[in-house]
């Protein structure tokens, strides 16, 4: 392992609210991550939320060890962009986090790999981390494809970009065929991508400072996060549909907690 770019013990794991919430729903949710969620040593609790509710976030979270961030950015400092929100906007709210590259967002709304390697250094440019998305469709994977297209989806932005532009972002494994389904990925299969991954991102970078953190996303709940996260290059996890519920999304980061050592 090229001990430039060893990788942190501590895990991630990030909530991903997706469009859900209320301001009911929110204070309720957020209280309680706050009093089961605050004190964990080895785990970084991230939410992700949708823009109207930064500033309440913001509010509940800040002193507090759980960090918050976005859904999505635009690629444009500001202007005419109706319905768009800039990157310094959300650091107006003290983001340190925005999904990018979602699969929900590329296939809905037809971004393109060079469109999201435009936010992805927007987001770096601004201070803002990256939670770079990637992964195949079941047609992909069944072709045995995979790695070709997780790759592609890297090689945009190390070609625009470089590689050291990976230093200390984050990297989220979510085979598209798993998200929403309930069929996560087995651990070999999630194992045998991460580790991909990060060969990738690591060879090309000999001078890379800081660790680069991979996770995986994709089904994943209280009981199959307890395998996932024991596997080797798997740093946590990025959470949509149980991180809706306090108790399994407690599960799933106290897996994570369990794992670190």
């Amino acid at each position: 392992m090229n001990e430039a770019i060893k990788k942190t013990a501590k895990k991630f794991v990030i909530a991903n609210w997706k469009m859900h919430g209320s301001l009911e729903q929110n204070h309720a949710l957020l209280e309680s991550y706050v009093s089961t969620l605050d004190n964990l040593k080895d785990t970084q609790v991230v939410v992700c939320v949708p823009y109207p509710y930064l500033a309440q976030v913001q509010s509940l979270l800040q002193g507090s060890g759980i960090a918050w961030g976005a859904q999505n950015l635009a690629k444009n400092e500001n202007g005419p962009f109706t319905g768009e929100v800039s990157a310094q906007m959300l650091r107006d709210f003290g983001c340190e986090y925005v999904i990018l590259g979602h699969s929900e967002r590329a296939t809905a709304y037809c971004e393109s790999d060079g469109n999201i390697a435009e936010k992805f250094m927007v987001a770096m440019q601004h201070g803002i981390t990256p939670i770079l998305c990637v992964g195949e469709t079941l047609i992909e994977r069944e072709a045995g494809v995979m790695e070709l297209k997780v790759g592609k989806q890297l090689d945009t932005i190390i070609d625009l970009y470089g590689a050291d532009v990976f230093d200390g972002v984050v990297v989220s494994y979510e085979p598209i065929w798993a998200i929403g389904t309930g069929l996560a990925a087995t651990p070999e299969q999630a194992g045998a991508m991460h580790k991909f991954i990060f060969d990738k991102l690591s060879q090309p970078n000999e001078a890379q400072k800081k660790p680069v953190k991979i996770l995986y996303g994709g089904s994943v709940n209280p009981q199959n996060a307890v395998q996932l996260f024991e596997v080797e290059n798997i740093d946590g996890g990025l959470i949509g549909k149980c991180s809706l519920n306090p108790q399994e999304f407690e599960g799933i980061c106290q897996a994570a907690e369990s794992s670190v050592g």
